[in-house]
């Protein structure tokens, strides 16, 4: 489709551009995690609660903020949301200990919650190609995920305070762009109920992605909060080296995610991203160094970019038809699943430094069988076949088909 013809397009740009800027907001905590953890002397464990308090309250926040969207639209949500992100990065940076920067977190986290329950549904309604804006919306995620490491890596080698405050005027120019450029969708819908949301899970097609996605989730944030303890690199390397997996994720969103979708189907590439992602846990847990490590990580990315590329429109696809409940439902797991990830990690690895990963790797495993077990469900509900599903099939037919007579 030609993108000239999308009415909305600079809409589309400005909602794509504060996801950006939200995302690379999250990334940037990483580089300076162990700086956090010795400056303001807390464990591992303590430190990652900057990630678990973020997540948790983002995943509650999101029921509220898709019921808020429906009675007062969604860009007063949206715009409120990237305030309160704005003013909770700057109230953070200067935090004086853990429990401070733990609450301030978790009110970012419910600010993202307000934009990320309204984004992905504004961009669908506002787009004529589904496809496309989903695939824009993801690559943005990416390009976050890569360029807010390198940012906090160069700022958190001055002071780990200073990303923090700078991310908050990224959020107010990002309020600038949503003030301006945002708009409603062409047709007023009905307000969400509580019981719409719930009811989605009772499509066994969606509760099948639900298992699958929540698994994945919290492997993805395993490796993005425990990885910068594990490598145990200076604040700018580790951000290089978090910009190389946001490089790694971006590609495998933009170059490889949709293009193998158009090829074997959005279902079977979640199961190839699957399988990689495993792959990896186990290398980063039985790494010989820090070169491996590294390694590991950029191909992690993108696998994880590939899962991603598919995800959201999978959601969309076996969701309700309405898109703000199928986001809703989805977006509660999605970060439901993840909260527990870095506080967890971190405890674990008072026990061994390798030990998340293998707990990790054993969480992806159940994911990957409930995904053999009913991945034609998911492929079912979204007009795809599934390879194996052809083979038994063939197989059924070989045994019905009489043996010919020997000669």
């Amino acid at each position: 489709m030609d993108r000239r013809t999308e009415p909305h397009r600079s809409a589309i740009y400005a909602t794509t551009l504060v996801a950006f800027l939200a995302i690379a907001g999250i990334a940037v905590v990483d580089p300076i995690l162990p700086v956090i953890g010795t400056a303001i002397g807390v464990t591992a464990w303590q430190v990652e609660l900057l990630f678990t308090a973020y997540i948790a309250v983002m995943a509650v926040g999101m029921i509220p903020a898709t019921l808020a969207s429906g009675r007062f639209g969604f860009k007063p949500v949206l715009v409120t949301g990237v305030s309160v992100v704005g003013l909770a990065a700057i109230a953070a940076s200067f935090s004086n200990d853990i429990v401070q920067l733990s609450v301030l977190r978790g009110v970012w986290g419910l600010g993202n919650a307000m934009f990320f329950a309204t984004a992905m549904v504004v961009l669908v309604n506002l787009a004529n190609d589904r496809e496309w804006v989903v695939g824009l919306f993801e690559t943005a995620l990416g390009l976050g995920f890569a360029v807010g490491p390198l940012i906090g890596g160069l700022l958190g080698e001055i002071s780990w305070r200073l990303p923090f405050f700078v991310c908050g005027v990224f959020m107010v120019f990002a309020l600038l762009v949503a003030a301006r450029k945002l708009r409603e969708p062409t047709h007023r819908q009905p307000p969400v109920r509580l019981g719409q949301i719930f009811a989605t899970y009772r499509r066994p097609a969606f509760i099948t992605l639900c298992v699958v996605t929540a698994a994945y989730n919290f492997v993805f944030f395993v490796v993005l909060g425990y990885t910068p303890l594990f490598l145990g690199l200076d604040v700018i390397p580790l951000g290089l080296a978090f910009t190389g997996w946001g490089l790694g994720l971006a590609a495998g969103i933009l170059l490889i995610g949709h293009r193998l979708a158009h090829r074997i189907g959005a279902v079977q590439t979640v199961g190839v991203a699957l399988v990689g992602l495993l792959a990896c846990m186990v290398l980063f847990a039985t790494s010989a160094g820090t070169a491996e490590s590294l390694v590991v990580l950029v191909v992690a990315g993108l696998c994880m970019g590939m899962a991603n590329a598919n995800l959201t429109d999978l959601a969309l696809g076996l969701g309700s038809a309405d898109r703000r409940v199928a986001t809703g439902a989805f977006n509660l797991v999605r970060w439901g699943a993840a909260a527990p990830a870095p506080i967890l990690a971190g405890k674990l690895a008072e026990h061994g430094l390798a030990l998340p990963f293998w707990v990790g790797a054993g969480v992806l495993a159940v994911g990957l069988l409930v995904y053999l077990a009913c991945a034609h469900l998911m492929a079912a509900g979204y007009g795809e076949r599934l390879l194996w599903s052809r083979w038994n099939r063939a197989a059924r037919r070989a045994e019905h088909e009489p043996v010919g007579e020997a000669y």
